[in-house]
């Protein structure tokens, strides 16, 4: 495997963070690292970042154990943004990039072609204080794959961008996937890890719960789940007979069955009722997924919602 955790484990006065996690993650696809908040996935990127060492287990990289050599070949965006304010545009990105081993020579070039993709080019001369929240992290994005990583590591990648920004940086990472890039990144925003992820690794209070392709997670939990677009009050619906529970969206529902339930017979019930534009038996959600393994364990709910050092 291109990068793989070994047994990691870390432990923040007494109370562990992580817990004997083990990842294979190969190279040239893209990486989930899911969880609630709280749940470890920030500690688990800052051993393999080698920002802090683990207890326990080993870090690898390529083959070999990772140690200061290890960022040069890696790009890295960290939940907690930092930018230098008083310097413009160009100015960040051919420092930042200096940084990783590229020299201005080879950076100054590069600049338009990003700043033009991320909609910044505008702003190349201007104040890094003079842009948006959204456009700071999108210019942070730039630095983050600008020295052109070989493995891109991204913590709550999407925290604040809006839907038009989200589908930029998607696009982007898309490419650099197909150019070849390993690209691992965390978040709790089950839409967008399974719009983008080939493999996804969930886990909570620091164990890992679930590993393994998308398609083959999904296959663990069955096609017993129906997602359903109506036009009217569908409230009704969950105290069907064979409707275990309900999850309702802004413009679909979704429905987990009970063993044995007939779909055609929920949705005779729901035709003699409401107007049905779509009726469909699906893989379940992510989404759903991660909220019953969440709801799984009991101590969730009671876990510090601020991040990850518990």
């Amino acid at each position: 495997m291109y990068l793989k955790l070994e047994n990691v484990r870390k432990e923040y006065d007494g109370k562990v963070a992580v817990d004997n996690l083990s990842l294979d993650i190969p190279k040239g696809i893209i990486f989930g690292i899911i969880g609630p908040n709280g749940a470890g996935k920030t500690t688990t990127i800052r051993m393999i970042m080698n920002i802090i060492a683990p207890d326990a287990g080993r870090v690898i990289f390529d083959g070999r154990e990772i140690d200061d050599s290890f960022k040069n070949h890696v790009g890295y965006l960290p939940e907690e943004r930092g930018l230098y304010k008083k310097l413009t545009l160009s100015e960040v990105m051919v420092y930042m990039a200096e940084l990783k081993g590229t020299p201005p020579a080879v950076t100054r070039p590069l600049l338009d072609h990003w700043l033009s993709k991320m909609d910044l080019l505008d702003y190349k001369f201007r104040k890094v204080e003079d842009l948006s929240k959204g456009m700071q992290q999108k210019l942070q994005f730039i630095t983050t794959i600008l020295h052109d990583p070989e493995i891109i590591i991204l913590d709550e990648l999407f925290s604040g961008l809006d839907p038009i920004n989200m589908e930029l940086i998607k696009n982007v990472l898309l490419d650099l996937k197909r150019a070849g890039k390993t690209i691992l990144f965390s978040t709790h925003v089950m839409e967008q890890a399974e719009k983008l992820c080939d493999n996804i690794c969930m886990i909570s209070r620091g164990k890992k719960v679930i590993d393994g392709s998308l398609s083959s997670v999904k296959a663990q939990f069955g096609k017993n789940t129906v997602q359903i677009n109506i036009e009217g009050d569908g409230a009704f619906i969950k105290d069907l007979p064979g409707v275990k529970q309900m999850t309702e969206f802004n413009n679909y529902i979704e429905l987990y069955l009970a063993p044995g339930a007939d779909p055609s017979e929920i949705l005779k019930t729901v035709v003699g009722r409401v107007k049905v534009n779509r009726f469909e038996v699906v893989e379940p959600s992510l989404y759903k997924i991660f909220i019953d393994m969440a709801k799984a364990d009991p101590t969730e709910s009671q876990r510090d919602q601020g991040g990850d050092h518990v």
